[in-house]
This record gives structure tokens, C-alpha cells and sequence, in this order.
């Protein structure tokens, strides 16, 4: 996962914008690194204030900057049929969280060229802007924002636009080689190997500035590096997981046989022979077959321990979420989303409030695993390594 706990700042056009606290960290270091190097340096002789003042509101036009990159990627996306999870602003910038990948070439280049074409918009018109405040004798302040917000959209439309996997530069080759070699597995590959290669070349730029004394820039150009490097790989291997489980139903991958438990069970027995014996955090409660209801850990911290042997679990389960029920039919890939963490690893599988099995994230990987080693690209390369596959389904353990 790319990301922790986030919070919703705004809908724009039915799209949910979100912040990261990292996005904070990132705030503080552009108002900072404006306010004491860059505006003092282009626009000498201004109060400390206004220097502080220009740098915290540009950093704003930063953050709508960023907004309207990401939202032209998520409008375009839409449009063509993709859904979109949200917005989210984190300290390396924004992403347009998508929940499947584009269904075409096409669709794949519509969406990777809106950002940086929006980018280029924005920054001719804060040109202008900037422009057209001076003619008129606007100040330093104001045109010193605008001129700084157009030459940070021109360099965001740049770097992006760079060939490498996941920058939006990647996305277009991705499209160009999908469309020649109609493979959009190894397109990405491709283009993720490239992405991996970018990220390198930026940690050795990084380490060489921090060597030449400039400790702070070297350090973003590091961070920067490790960013697309490990967004590259993750990327490729997202990919891999969405083709192998395209069209898998969720019964061929289930456990026929899930630990369920009666309403009638104490909180003891339910404590001693199940949550110990088994490690869950999360058991269906099963009547006569059918589904009544879930049980969770959280559920049985609530009740003092001198209370279990005499409280049932009928007392305190609670009607399972829509979130934690699946049909057998339903489509493996759509689980993705849903057992990421920190949601629950587990799906109860049911049809007609009767339970039939149960899938988690370990089922998912181990499929995909299997696969892996089942199955080749058409060069004889496996699907992936085995890491590839561990490193997607962290977190299994802590959501059991």
C-alpha cells in the first residue's frame, strides 16, 4: 500500500480530494525553501514577511497545481469508463488512484497526456497572469508568485512527461508499446525496467549533490529516486495480479470449509478454541447454515473478561458489512481493493445468507503464485518472482 491513514478535504465533480499527513511535511519544506532561497533570490531587497507570505501562497498554487494535474487524469479516466477511487496529495506530489487499468491503448494515452497537458495550461496562464501584472504595476509579490507558479507547472509537464513507469511520460510508451506489441503485461515491464533505471539515475543525482554540499536538494533527488523505483516495480506487479485474476470467480479461489461459530458459544470457548487456536480476527457466526452475523476481536474487548464464560457470542456479534460479504460468482480481481490494508484480509462468501466458503489475501497470492510458475510471457519469462508476490500481500498477518 502507498498509503496510511487519509483524510477527505473536498469533492471536486464527485471525485473525493485527499490529503496524506506526509503532503503537510512537503507544505512546510516549499514554504520554507521559498521564503529563505528562492524569492529572496529573484526578488532582493522585499521584507522578510512578504517573503514568507509569497511562500506559503504559492505553496498553495502548488497544492491547486497539483489538483487540476491529477483531477484532468481522473475526469479523462472516467470518461472512459475507469473508476476512480480518489485524489490523494502525499509528500512526492498527487495520484489519481485508479481501480482497474485502462481497457486500451487508447484510453491509456487519453488519460497519461491530460495531466501534463493541464500542467502546460496552467502555467501559461500564471505566465500571463504574471505577465499582465507587471504591465499594470501589480508588484514583486504578486508577479513573483505567479512567474514562480508558472515555471513550477512547466517543470512538473517536464518531468512527467519522462518515458519511465509510473510518471505519465511511462504511460504513453506504455500505451505505444501495448498498441505495437499488444501485450500490455510486457508493455509494462518494459516500461516499469525503465521506471526502475529513472528512479536509480535520480538516488546517484541525489547522492552526488549531497557530496557537492547541497544536502537538502540531494536528499529530495534521493527520496524522489526511491519513490519511482519502488512505484515502478509495484506498478508492474499490480498489473500481474489484475491479468491473473481477470476473470478467476471468487468459488474457484475460496476455502469450502471456513471456521464458523454457533451464537450460542461463551466468549471463553469462543477466546480458547477458536481465536487462539486459529489466529482470526474475524469469524462468521453460522446458524441451521445460514450466515446471522460476524464476530470480531474488537467485539470481545469490549466485554470484561470476567464476563466471558457467561456472555454468548449472540449477544454481542454484529450484522456482517456489505464490505466483508461476496458472491461466488463475483469476479476475483474486484476483491483487490476491498482487502487492502488496513481493511480485513477476509471475505465471508455467501449466496441466499448462507455461507459457502470463505477467500482471503493469503488464497489470492497463492493462486497467483501457483500461476506464476504455471505460466510464461511469451519471451519465457515467468509472470513474476516469488518476492513480487510477498511484497503485494504484506500486511496479511496483521489483518487476519
Amino acid at each position: 500500500m502507498l498509503f496510511g491513514s487519509r483524510f477527505t478535504l473536498f469533492r471536486l465533480y464527485g471525485i473525493a480530494i485527499r490529503l496524506d499527513p506526509s503532503w503537510v511535511l512537503l507544505a512546510i519544506l516549499i514554504t520554507w525553501t521559498l521564503a529563505v532561497g528562492f524569492f529572496p533570490a529573484s526578488h532582493p531587497e522585499l521584507a522578510t514577511v512578504t517573503y514568507w507570505l509569497m511562500g506559503a501562497v504559492a505553496a498553495i498554487g502548488l497544492f491547486g497545481s497539483i489538483i487540476l494535474h491529477e483531477m484532468a487524469h481522473a475526469v479523462v479516466a472516467r470518461r472512459d469508463g475507469l473508476e476512480i477511487d480518489g485524489i490523494t496529495l502525499f509528500i512526492f506530489g498527487g495520484v489519481a488512484e485508479m481501480k482497474a487499468e485502462p481497457a486500451s491503448p487508447k484510453k491509456e494515452f487519453r488519460m497519461a497526456i491530460a495531466g501534463p497537458i493541464a500542467s502546460v495550461g496552467v502555467a501559461v496562464v500564471c505566465y500571463l497572469v504574471a505577465l499582465a501584472g507587471g504591465l499594470i504595476g501589480a508588484g514583486a509579490p504578486f508577479t513573483g508568485v505567479f512567474a514562480y507558479l508558472a515555471l513550477i507547472n512547466t517543470i512538473l509537464a517536464v518531468f512527467n512527461m519522462v518515458p519511465a513507469f509510473p510518471l505519465d511520460g511511462g504511460r504513453v510508451l506504455r500505451a505505444a508499446l501495448w498498441a505495437w506489441k499488444g501485450s500490455l503485461r510486457r508493455a509494462t515491464r518494459i516500461t516499469a525496467n525503465i521506471g526502475g533505471g529513472f528512479g536509480i539515475a535520480l538516488i546517484v543525482l541525489g547522492l552526488l549533490n549531497v557530496l557537492a554540499g547541497n544536502f537538502i536538494g540531494g536528499i529530495w533527488w534521493f527520496l524522489i529516486g526511491l519513490f519511482v523505483r519502488f512505484a515502478a516495480q509495484m506498478s508492474y506487479q499490480q498489473v500481474l495480479v489484475h491479468k491473473g485474476l481477470e476473470g478467476v470467480p471468487v468459488k474457484q479461489l475460496m476455502n469450502p470449509r471456513p471456521i464458523a461459530v454457533s451464537p450460542d458459544t461463551t466468549l471463553a470457548d469462543l477466546v480458547e478454541d477458536y481465536v487462539y487456536r486459529y489466529h482470526f480476527k474475524l469469524f462468521p457466526v453460522v446458524r441451521d447454515d445460514k450466515l446471522v452475523g460476524c464476530v470480531r476481536l474488537g467485539d470481545i474487548k469490549q466485554v470484561s473478561r470476567d464476563r466471558w464464560s457467561t456472555t454468548k457470542i449472540a449477544d454481542i456479534m454484529q450484522e456482517c458489512s456489505p464490505e466483508s460479504t461476496v458472491s461466488p460468482d463475483s469476479n476475483a480481481v474486484d476483491l483487490l481493493q476491498r482487502m487492502q490494508p488496513p481493511k480485513e484480509g477476509r471475505v465471508l462468501v455467501t449466496r441466499d445468507d448462507r455461507l459457502e466458503g470463505i477467500i482471503s489475501r493469503q488464497d489470492l497470492f497463492a493462486y497467483l503464485a501457483v500461476k506464476s510458475d504455471l505460466e510464461a510471457e511469451e519471451d519465457g519469462r515467468p509472470l513474476a518472482p516469488s518476492r513480487g508476490w510477498d511484497r503485494l500481500r504484506s500486511g496479511e498477518d496483521a489483518t487476519r
